[in-house]
Protein backbone atom coordinates (compact mmCIF):
# COMPACT_ATOMS: atom_id res chain seq x y z
CA UNK A 1 0.00 0.00 0.00
CA UNK A 2 1.46 3.50 -0.92
CA UNK A 3 -0.85 5.43 1.38
CA UNK A 4 -1.95 3.96 5.06
CA UNK A 5 -3.46 5.23 8.56
CA UNK A 6 -3.52 2.96 11.29
CA UNK A 7 -5.89 2.97 14.33
CA UNK A 8 -5.63 6.61 13.59
CA UNK A 9 -7.80 9.26 16.40
CA UNK A 10 -8.46 12.59 16.22
CA UNK A 11 -10.26 15.09 18.59
CA UNK A 12 -11.37 18.80 18.63
CA UNK A 13 -12.43 19.78 22.13
CA UNK A 14 -13.63 16.14 23.02
CA UNK A 15 -15.64 15.87 19.52
CA UNK A 16 -14.80 12.49 18.04
CA UNK A 17 -13.36 13.65 14.49
CA UNK A 18 -11.76 10.27 13.94
CA UNK A 19 -12.60 6.89 15.51
CA UNK A 20 -9.73 4.15 14.74
CA UNK A 21 -9.60 4.74 11.19
CA UNK A 22 -7.54 2.28 9.51
CA UNK A 23 -6.97 1.99 5.67
CA UNK A 24 -4.44 1.29 2.81
CA UNK A 25 -4.67 2.92 -0.73
CA UNK A 26 -2.32 1.03 -3.66
CA UNK A 27 -0.16 3.41 -5.54
CA UNK A 28 -1.75 5.07 -8.76
CA UNK A 29 -5.21 4.40 -7.51
CA UNK A 30 -7.60 6.94 -6.38
CA UNK A 31 -9.57 6.34 -3.92
CA UNK A 32 -12.75 8.72 -2.88
CA UNK A 33 -13.31 10.16 0.94
CA UNK A 34 -17.30 9.66 0.72
CA UNK A 35 -19.48 10.59 3.33
CA UNK A 36 -22.47 13.64 4.59
CA UNK A 37 -20.93 16.62 5.66
CA UNK A 38 -19.22 17.15 9.17
CA UNK A 39 -18.51 12.83 8.79
CA UNK A 40 -14.67 13.61 9.54
CA UNK A 41 -13.35 13.05 5.31
CA UNK A 42 -11.65 16.23 5.79
CA UNK A 43 -9.99 15.56 8.82
CA UNK A 44 -8.28 12.62 7.54
CA UNK A 45 -7.31 14.74 4.20
CA UNK A 46 -5.73 17.28 6.75
CA UNK A 47 -3.75 14.72 8.78
CA UNK A 48 -2.59 12.87 5.45
CA UNK A 49 -1.07 16.42 4.15
CA UNK A 50 0.56 17.35 7.58
CA UNK A 51 -2.40 20.16 8.26
CA UNK A 52 -3.62 18.48 11.47
CA UNK A 53 -1.47 15.72 13.59
CA UNK A 54 -3.31 12.67 14.91
CA UNK A 55 -3.74 12.27 18.66
CA UNK A 56 -2.83 8.71 17.83
CA UNK A 57 -2.07 5.94 15.36
CA UNK A 58 0.16 5.99 12.40
CA UNK A 59 0.35 7.42 9.02
CA UNK A 60 3.01 6.47 6.10
CA UNK A 61 3.02 7.32 2.61
CA UNK A 62 5.58 4.75 0.80
CA UNK A 63 6.13 3.12 3.98
CA UNK A 64 7.85 5.77 6.09
CA UNK A 65 5.65 6.85 9.15
CA UNK A 66 5.26 10.68 8.46
CA UNK A 67 3.66 11.73 11.71
CA UNK A 68 6.37 14.14 12.37
CA UNK A 69 6.87 14.77 9.10
CA UNK A 70 6.25 18.84 7.61
CA UNK A 71 3.59 18.77 5.03
CA UNK A 72 6.02 20.55 2.96
CA UNK A 73 8.59 17.36 3.06
CA UNK A 74 5.77 14.93 2.47
CA UNK A 75 5.69 15.29 -1.35
CA UNK A 76 2.01 16.15 -1.70
CA UNK A 77 0.04 18.20 -3.90
CA UNK A 78 -3.07 19.66 -2.42
CA UNK A 79 -6.34 21.08 -4.51
CA UNK A 80 -8.71 23.12 -2.21
CA UNK A 81 -12.24 23.61 -3.35
CA UNK A 82 -11.73 27.54 -3.78
CA UNK A 83 -8.74 27.24 -6.05
CA UNK A 84 -6.72 29.45 -3.87
CA UNK A 85 -4.84 30.64 -7.15
CA UNK A 86 -3.23 33.70 -6.95
CA UNK A 87 -5.13 36.65 -7.88
CA UNK A 88 -2.26 39.46 -9.60
CA UNK A 89 0.02 36.49 -11.15
CA UNK A 90 -0.71 35.11 -14.57
CA UNK A 91 -1.74 31.37 -15.24
CA UNK A 92 1.62 30.47 -15.84
CA UNK A 93 3.13 32.34 -12.98
CA UNK A 94 0.50 30.59 -10.54
CA UNK A 95 1.78 27.12 -11.70
CA UNK A 96 5.23 27.83 -11.18
CA UNK A 97 5.03 29.05 -7.95
CA UNK A 98 5.70 25.73 -6.44
CA UNK A 99 8.59 24.85 -8.49
CA UNK A 100 10.38 28.42 -7.46
CA UNK A 101 9.73 27.90 -3.86
CA UNK A 102 12.24 24.81 -4.81
CA UNK A 103 14.66 27.02 -6.30
CA UNK A 104 14.46 25.33 -9.61
CA UNK A 105 16.15 27.08 -12.53
CA UNK A 106 14.45 29.05 -15.01
CA UNK A 107 14.73 26.97 -17.93
CA UNK A 108 13.42 23.85 -16.24
CA UNK A 109 10.74 25.81 -14.64
CA UNK A 110 9.93 27.17 -18.15
CA UNK A 111 9.55 23.75 -19.70
CA UNK A 112 7.53 21.97 -16.58
CA UNK A 113 4.77 25.09 -17.09
CA UNK A 114 4.74 24.08 -21.14
CA UNK A 115 4.21 20.42 -20.15
CA UNK A 116 1.55 21.37 -17.72
CA UNK A 117 -0.01 23.50 -20.09
CA UNK A 118 -0.68 21.09 -22.46
CA UNK A 119 -1.63 18.34 -19.74
CA UNK A 120 -4.34 21.02 -18.77
CA UNK A 121 -5.27 21.96 -22.48
CA UNK A 122 -4.26 25.52 -21.82
CA UNK A 123 -1.92 25.69 -24.35
CA UNK A 124 -2.56 29.98 -25.10
CA UNK A 125 -3.85 30.87 -21.42
CA UNK A 126 -0.98 31.46 -19.86
CA UNK A 127 -0.43 34.96 -19.88
CA UNK A 128 -3.86 34.95 -18.57
CA UNK A 129 -4.86 36.45 -14.88
CA UNK A 130 -7.38 34.13 -12.57
CA UNK A 131 -10.48 36.77 -13.15
CA UNK A 132 -10.09 36.22 -17.27
CA UNK A 133 -10.72 32.08 -16.39
CA UNK A 134 -13.83 30.45 -15.80
CA UNK A 135 -14.48 28.57 -13.39
CA UNK A 136 -13.62 24.92 -14.72
CA UNK A 137 -10.05 26.44 -15.90
CA UNK A 138 -9.27 28.29 -12.85
CA UNK A 139 -9.74 24.76 -11.22
CA UNK A 140 -7.78 23.29 -13.84
CA UNK A 141 -5.12 25.45 -13.35
CA UNK A 142 -5.31 24.33 -9.56
CA UNK A 143 -4.78 20.91 -10.77
CA UNK A 144 -1.72 21.92 -12.79
CA UNK A 145 0.19 23.97 -9.78
CA UNK A 146 -0.64 21.25 -7.37
CA UNK A 147 1.20 18.86 -10.07
CA UNK A 148 4.21 20.84 -11.02
CA UNK A 149 6.40 20.24 -8.16
CA UNK A 150 5.77 16.19 -9.53
CA UNK A 151 4.13 15.25 -5.85
CA UNK A 152 3.89 11.28 -5.48
CA UNK A 153 0.29 11.51 -3.76
CA UNK A 154 -2.25 14.34 -4.68
CA UNK A 155 -5.01 15.52 -2.49
CA UNK A 156 -8.21 16.87 -3.54
CA UNK A 157 -11.13 18.63 -1.06
CA UNK A 158 -14.18 19.11 -2.51
CA UNK A 159 -12.39 20.14 -5.84
CA UNK A 160 -15.73 20.37 -8.03
CA UNK A 161 -18.30 22.46 -5.05
CA UNK A 162 -17.40 25.61 -6.41
CA UNK A 163 -18.48 24.95 -10.06
CA UNK A 164 -22.03 24.64 -11.93
CA UNK A 165 -23.18 21.33 -12.41
CA UNK A 166 -22.66 20.78 -16.00
CA UNK A 167 -18.94 21.85 -16.28
CA UNK A 168 -18.68 19.68 -12.70
CA UNK A 169 -19.41 16.18 -14.83
CA UNK A 170 -17.20 17.71 -17.77
CA UNK A 171 -14.18 18.23 -15.36
CA UNK A 172 -15.15 15.11 -13.40
CA UNK A 173 -14.41 13.15 -17.11
CA UNK A 174 -11.38 15.34 -17.10
CA UNK A 175 -9.77 14.69 -13.79
CA UNK A 176 -10.14 10.78 -14.72
CA UNK A 177 -8.36 10.91 -17.56
CA UNK A 178 -5.35 12.65 -16.07
CA UNK A 179 -4.90 10.81 -13.30
CA UNK A 180 -4.24 8.07 -15.63
CA UNK A 181 -2.09 9.60 -17.77
CA UNK A 182 -0.30 10.84 -14.90
CA UNK A 183 0.06 7.90 -12.41
CA UNK A 184 -0.57 9.49 -9.14
CA UNK A 185 -1.89 8.48 -6.25
CA UNK A 186 -4.76 10.51 -5.08
CA UNK A 187 -6.90 10.91 -2.26
CA UNK A 188 -10.26 13.53 -2.93
CA UNK A 189 -12.92 14.22 -0.10
CA UNK A 190 -17.06 14.62 -1.80
CA UNK A 191 -20.24 14.12 -0.54
CA UNK A 192 -21.36 13.34 -3.88
CA UNK A 193 -22.05 9.66 -4.68
CA UNK A 194 -21.96 10.19 -8.36
CA UNK A 195 -18.41 12.28 -8.52
CA UNK A 196 -17.03 9.76 -6.25
CA UNK A 197 -18.42 6.60 -8.52
CA UNK A 198 -17.56 8.56 -11.87
CA UNK A 199 -14.01 9.03 -11.16
CA UNK A 200 -12.31 6.43 -7.75
CA UNK A 201 -11.60 3.19 -7.78
CA UNK A 202 -11.95 2.63 -4.13
CA UNK A 203 -14.55 4.34 -2.07
CA UNK A 204 -14.25 4.62 1.53
CA UNK A 205 -17.65 5.44 3.42
CA UNK A 206 -16.36 7.31 6.03
CA UNK A 207 -19.68 8.13 8.92
CA UNK A 208 -19.05 10.18 12.78
CA UNK A 209 -15.58 9.57 12.33
CA UNK A 210 -15.52 6.17 11.21
CA UNK A 211 -14.81 4.00 8.43
CA UNK A 212 -17.94 2.03 7.19
CA UNK A 213 -16.87 0.09 4.33
CA UNK A 214 -14.00 0.39 1.83
CA UNK A 215 -14.53 -1.61 -1.21
CA UNK A 216 -14.85 -0.58 -5.24
CA UNK A 217 -17.76 1.32 -6.44
CA UNK A 218 -19.42 -1.81 -7.28
CA UNK A 219 -18.83 -3.60 -4.04
CA UNK A 220 -20.16 -0.42 -2.11
CA UNK A 221 -23.58 -1.12 -4.43
CA UNK A 222 -23.90 -4.22 -4.74
CA UNK A 223 -22.45 -5.14 -1.03
CA UNK A 224 -23.18 -2.81 1.57
CA UNK A 225 -22.03 -4.26 5.27
CA UNK A 226 -23.49 -1.91 7.60
CA UNK A 227 -26.89 -0.62 7.60
CA UNK A 228 -25.61 3.26 7.41
CA UNK A 229 -23.99 2.38 4.36
CA UNK A 230 -27.29 0.50 3.00
CA UNK A 231 -28.98 3.86 3.52
CA UNK A 232 -26.79 6.29 2.24
CA UNK A 233 -26.15 5.12 -1.15
CA UNK A 234 -28.36 5.28 -3.75
CA UNK A 235 -28.10 1.46 -5.16
CA UNK A 236 -30.37 2.47 -8.12
CA UNK A 237 -28.51 5.45 -9.13
CA UNK A 238 -25.01 3.72 -8.96
CA UNK A 239 -26.20 1.17 -11.01
CA UNK A 240 -26.99 3.69 -13.62
CA UNK A 241 -23.48 5.05 -13.12
CA UNK A 242 -22.03 1.86 -13.29
CA UNK A 243 -23.69 1.20 -16.84
CA UNK A 244 -22.58 4.04 -18.05
CA UNK A 245 -19.31 3.90 -16.88
CA UNK A 246 -18.80 0.57 -18.49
Amino acid sequence: MYVEMRHVNKTFDGFHASRDVSFGIEKGHMAALLGPSGSGKTTILRMIAGLDRPDSGDILINGVRVNDLQGSKRGIGFVFQNYALFRYMTVADNIAFGLQVQKKGKAEIKERVEELLELISMQDFGKRYPHQLSGGQRQRVAFARALAPKPQLLLLDEPFAAIDAKVRGELRTWLRNMIGRVGITSIFVTHDQEEAMEVANAILIINEGSIEQIGTPEEICRHPKTEFVADFIDAKRFEALMALRG
